[in-house]
C-alpha cells in the first residue's frame, strides 16, 4: 500500500496531509489494543471509516464489526439493539433477540453519536464498560461481553458533561484512548487524493469509469471550505459524475454552491476566512433548498443537527 492510502477489502483511509498522517500513526498504534476507543470530529470527517479501518488492522479483524447509530434510532430501540431482549420483554417482542453486544463477541461494536444516548442508557453502558457484563431486556441471565467498543461523536463531550447532558464517569471511561479527526479544511492535501478515490469508485458505479478532473475543477475543490467535510466532497463528486456530459469533469459540472464560493484575486480586500466561506456555503444551500433543513443537510453532507447548529451560529434564520 502507498503512504497516502492504506486499505483492506473493506476499508480505506487517505493520509496525504501531515494532519491525516498523524491520525494514521495514532490509529496504527491503537489498532492492536482492546481498550475502549473514543473517536471525535466534525460530522462527515470520516470517523466511521476510521473505526472500520482500525478494526480491520487489529487482532479482531476476522470477527464481526457491528454498529448502532444512537442519534437516528428511538432510544428504546437503541437499548434493544444494544442489549437484545427476551420474548415478551415489551409489546412486539415475540421471540428472543440477541443484541449487538452479544453478536459482536470477539469483534468490535461501534456506537455512532454516543452523545445522543439517554441518561438511562448512559448508566447501563457505564456498567458494561466497568463490569463487562449485561442482561437482555426482560432477562435475568448475565452475559459477558468480549468485544471492543468504539464510540464516535461530533459533540464536545467535555462541554456536554459541564452542561449536565452527559455523565462525567462515562466520559472518563470512554476517553481512555482517543483520536480527534481534523476537519477537511485542516488537511487540504487530502482533497486531491480523496477526489481521485471517489472518482474511481463512483465512476465505476455510474458507468463512468473514465471520469477525471481537469485542473481548474481540482483547484475549485481545493479552495472550498467543505463545511460537510469528506461526506460533502463525496456528494459533490458523485453529482458531477452523474450529470457531466464529458468524461473530464469541469468547474461547470459542480454545484453552484462550490462555484459561487470562488473569490477573484483582490476582491473584497483579498482572502476570506474559513468561517466566512462556511457561512456563505451554508447560506447559499439553505436559500437554494428554500430552507428545507433535511434537503440542505444532505446537500452539504452534514446531519440535520449540525446544520441547525450552524444556522443558529451564523444567524441564518
Amino acid at each position: 500500500m502507498s503512504g497516502t492510502e492504506r486499505s483492506s477489502a473493506e476499508s480505506w483511509w487517505i493520509a496525504a496531509d501531515p494532519a491525516s498522517r498523524r491520525v494514521l500513526e495514532i490509529a496504527e498504534k491503537l489498532a492492536e489494543a482492546s481498550t475502549t476507543l473514543l473517536i471525535t470530529g466534525e460530522s462527515g470527517t470520516g470517523k466511521d471509516q476510521l473505526a472500520r479501518w482500525i478494526h480491520e488492522q487489529g487482532p479482531r479483524r476476522d470477527a464481526p464489526l457491528l454498529k448502532i447509530d444512537c442519534a437516528s434510532l428511538p432510544q428504546e430501540l437503541v437499548e434493544s439493539e444494544l442489549f437484545g431482549h427476551e420474548r415478551g420483554a415489551f409489546t412486539g417482542a415475540v421471540a428472543r433477540k440477541p443484541g449487538r453486544l452479544e453478536m459482536a463477541q470477539g469483534g468490535t461494536i461501534v456506537l455512532d453519536e454516543v452523545a445522543a444516548l439517554a441518561p438511562k442508557l448512559q448508566a447501563k453502558l457505564l456498567r458494561v464498560l466497568e463490569e463487562r457484563t449485561f442482561e437482555r431486556l426482560g432477562g435475568t441471565e448475565t452475559l459477558h461481553m468480549d468485544a471492543r467498543l468504539m464510540a464516535l461523536t461530533n459533540t464536545d463531550l467535555a462541554k456536554a458533561v459541564s452542561a449536565g447532558r452527559f455523565r462525567e464517569d462515562l466520559f472518563f471511561r470512554l476517553n481512555v484512548l482517543a483520536i480527534v479527526v481534523p476537519p477537511l479544511r485542516e488537511r487540504s492535501r487530502d482533497i486531491a487524493p480523496l477526489a481521485a478515490h471517489f472518482l474511481g469508485r463512483l465512476g465505476a458505479i455510474h458507468g463512468r469509469a473514465d471520469a477525471s478532473l481537469d485542473e481548474p475543477a481540482l483547484k475549485l475543490l481545493e479552495a472550498h471550505a467543505w463545511p460537510g467535510n469528506v461526506r460533502e466532497l463525496k456528494n459533490a463528486i458523485e453529482r458531477a459524475v452523474v450529470f457531466a456530459k464529458e468524461a473530464t469533469l469541469t468547474i461547470e459540472d459542480f454545484p453552484e454552491i462550490l462555484r459561487g464560493a470562488r473569490t477573484p484575486v483582490g476582491a473584497s480586500g483579498g482572502l476570506r476566512s474559513l468561517e466566512e466561506l462556511e457561512r456563505e456555503a451554508v447560506k447559499a444551500t439553505l436559500e437554494a433548498t428554500h430552507y428545507k433543513i433535511g434537503k440542505a443537510a444532505q446537500a452539504l453532507g452534514i446531519s440535520r443537527k449540525t446544520l441547525l447548529e450552524k444556522r443558529k451560529r451564523y444567524g441564518l434564520t
